[in-house]
């Protein structure tokens, strides 16, 4: 069954002919960098640290760097590569702690899952035969039996105001919590969301947890936006948007001249 991501739902929403070519035409040109290598091994190494696998959370981030790095063929030995390394000390131990103080008036937390899977029906849209896809980095339970979605976002100092509210971030955790709430039969009204910063630069406040509403309102838009990207994206209408070009990996390039 063919399924949609929120990564390839976000592509389509800031160009419909970048979508094409990510995913109708299947070209890839971008195989990652510094960043999205960083941010792939700090989420594995938290992962992995709240499950209790491991006991060095530096030596096991430094091994993923590593393989993340190469596989976006990244070169070792850069000077952002290397004050990444230097940034990231301090930050795991922080973790646990944080999840500590954000839920400490709820009577605590305990851990539910990290990396639940998501492939659920869309039962919502005019188009059918789609499967909603995602991962959540992170569910964890109250002390009054109510639920927490988080996600993970590593940033350099933090978000401001505005972004923390954009509707293209924002919707990610509201559809996860929507098509989480199907999966495990859950009253929605028992789930929260939030997001997780985790910051290389900041000197203070190094782990942000911050909540997202994600009721009624934010759920039926978001599920109203996903229904018209799939009746868009059946009907094969792509427009290039051309306040989408800047930092593009199509830009100026034979797909998109």
């Amino acid at each position: 069954m063919p399924h949609i991501s929120y990564s390839e739902l976000k592509n389509w929403s800031e160009c419909t002919w970048r979508h094409k070519l990510l995913y109708v035409d299947r070209l890839r040109t971008f195989e990652g960098n510094e960043h999205t290598s960083f941010g792939t091994a700090v989420h594995e190494t938290i992962e992995q640290m709240l499950l209790g696998n491991i006991t060095d959370p530096y030596e096991y981030f430094h091994k993923v760097f590593d393989k993340e790095l190469s596989k976006a063929g990244v070169p070792l030995g850069s000077e952002l590569e290397i004050e990444m390394r230097k940034q990231v000390e301090g930050i795991f131990e922080l973790v646990e702690p944080s999840l500590d103080e954000c839920f400490k008036d709820k009577g605590g937390w305990s851990l539910m899952a990290t990396e639940e899977s998501l492939k659920e029906p869309v039962t919502e849209s005019r188009v059918q035969g789609y499967d909603f896809k995602g991962f959540i980095d992170l569910v964890i339970k109250d002390g009054n039996g109510h639920y927490h979605v988080i996600d993970w976002k590593t940033c350099s100092w933090g978000w401001n105001a505005r972004k923390k509210a954009d509707i293209l971030y924002v919707r990610q955790l509201v559809l996860y919590k929507h098509y989480y709430s199907k999966k495990l039969n859950l009253n929605p009204r028992t789930v929260s969301t939030h997001f997780g910063l985790i910051k290389r630069t900041a000197k203070k406040n190094r782990i942000e947890l911050f909540r997202v509403t994600s009721g009624e309102r934010k759920t039926k838009n978001s599920l109203d936006f996903l229904d018209k990207a799939l009746y868009n994206i059946g009907k094969k209408r792509y427009i290039k948007n051309r306040l989408s070009c800047k930092f593009c990996q199509f830009r100026e390039t034979e797909h998109c001249p």
